[in-house]
């Protein structure tokens, strides 16, 4: 009779419940920029495989860790290749992995202009950023004067909404060109791909 008391004592214990991670969900001259107050019309989509490697005791890389530059890139079939790079500038290491979120702005309100970009390609590892360390991301920006204006509905632009992987909180990248404000064009006038260990040559 005393074991089964004990027993039932025993099952009458739970035990605490372990907390859920909250992972926090597009020129010719170089630009940086800080987080925006700018008012989000979209976000990336968490990708919950990149918060293991938080087991190390290192943070996901936050908007507020971080500085953007956008790099001089390379043109290709009417489309330009820029890095954006993002460099740590807090004092501890972070942990980034995947594809940052990228549209273009317009007006003081910070609306976005056409579609997001485009990811291209496979999503890399996740590593860590050392304070002072970088990485980047490769974007792409069609000329969009090639296409239609009617079909592309041409509009002047601030620049770009960033958002880091695993981020809600945006970042701003001045860079005043032009976008397509239609979604119906024939391609991809963003696209991006994953972020990688570097500064792709500036």
């Amino acid at each position: 009779m005393a074991t089964a008391a004990l027993a039932a004592a025993l099952a009458g214990c739970g035990t605490a419940g372990t907390e859920n991670a909250q992972p926090e969900p597009a020129a010719p001259t170089t630009s940086e920029t800080t987080t925006s107050s700018s008012p989000s019309t979209s976000a990336t989509t968490a990708e919950p495989d990149a918060a293991t490697s938080t087991k190390t005791g290192e943070t996901l890389c936050k908007s507020s860790d971080l500085k953007l530059t956008l790099g001089h890139g390379d043109a290709g079939a009417g489309t330009v290749y820029r890095p954006l790079i993002f460099t740590n500038v807090s004092d501890h290491p972070c942990v980034i992995q995947g594809f940052p979120g990228v549209s273009y702005v317009a007006g003081e309100d910070g609306h976005q202009v056409g579609p997001a970009a485009v990811r291209q390609g496979e999503k890399g590892g996740a590593f860590t950023l050392n304070k002072g360390d970088t990485a980047y991301a490769e974007i792409g920006f069609v000329n969009v004067q090639n296409y239609d204006t009617v079909t592309c509905q041409p509009q002047p632009v601030r620049g770009l909404r960033i958002y880091p992987p695993q981020e809600t909180a945006s970042m701003f990248v001045e860079l005043p060109t032009t976008g397509c404000a239609s979604d119906k064009i024939p391609g991809d006038q963003l696209t991006v791909r994953t972020i990688q260990k570097g500064s792709g040559g500036e």
